[in-house]
């Protein structure tokens, strides 16, 4: 498969497994791809956030995972290949993001090793998993939802950024060692959203999280889809370095942070 050869104009035949599908970026990504007519389960590890989301999708199924657990993974992986054999997209959205005071953090590193293991060996164990049957449908493809922060690090959650970062290189390596298979790689790099990661929810200097749906499900409709799928918004942070403003920018976004610290 070439870059670019899936896309949703044509959304026949996708049966789409979305991570930490039940809130924020990974319902908005799971209700529209559902309303264009995929087949779309929803994954995480609130039973709640995951009723909410169904009930309110007719036709959308959801599957308990808890991805800092291996075991929990596999699972996933082995009953969604079981249960819906025509598995064709991955989307890797799961994360959790924690403010962590490096001066005073826990001895046992609790929080970066949460963070660790759910934002990057989550989509690594996940992916691994499912490869084996993405390779055997027509056409496949794995989403990884990394960050703007992957670009343009936020002091006061060290490790979040270097999960997002780490993801970012790990799925252009993944891209290049699958380029002459049937699956894309892809990454979509959101913004600040407004959600309840990261303190965005109600925030009026988060992108109200409709806007970044529709905006990425448009870029996610062209044709050719870019590897990269980039709103204007985050663009600024993307492109810091090679723009040469990744000093200035940096200041800004940790101005009050640097000023407390």
């Amino acid at each position: 498969m070439h870059l670019g050869e899936w896309n949703l104009m044509n959304p026949t035949g996708n049966t789409i497994l979305i991570t930490g599908g039940g809130s924020g970026i990974g319902r908005g990504l799971a209700e529209s791809l559902h309303a264009l007519g995929n087949q779309v389960i929803i994954a995480g590890r609130r039973q709640k956030a995951l009723d909410e989301t169904t009930s309110a999708n007719p036709g959308m199924k959801s599957l308990i995972v808890d991805m800092q657990d291996p075991v929990s993974i596999r699972a996933l992986a082995a009953r969604a290949s079981a249960e819906f054999p025509s598995l064709n997209i991955l989307i890797n959205n799961a994360g959790i993001q924690r403010a962590e005071n490096l001066l005073a953090q826990q001895s046992d590193l609790a929080d970066a090793e949460a963070t660790i293991a759910t934002n990057l060996l989550g989509p690594m164990r996940l992916t691994a998993a499912l490869l084996p049957h993405l390779q055997k449908q027509p056409r496949a493809t794995v989403l990884n939802v990394s960050s703007g922060l992957a670009f343009m690090p936020m002091a006061r959650t060290p490790t979040y950024c270097a999960t997002k970062a780490a993801i970012h290189s790990y799925t252009v390596s993944l891209r290049a060692q699958l380029r002459s298979s049937n699956i894309e790689v892809l990454e979509l790099i959101p913004p600040w959203v407004a959600t309840g990661l990261g303190d965005g929810e109600n925030n009026p200097r988060a992108m109200p999280l409709d806007k970044f749906i529709a905006e990425a499900m448009e870029i996610l409709k062209t044709q050719p889809t870019p590897p990269e799928i980039c709103v204007d918004n985050v663009k600024g942070f993307r492109f810091a370095a090679e723009n040469g403003n990744f000093d200035t920018l940096f200041a800004r976004l940790n101005a009050t942070f640097l000023e407390n610290h």
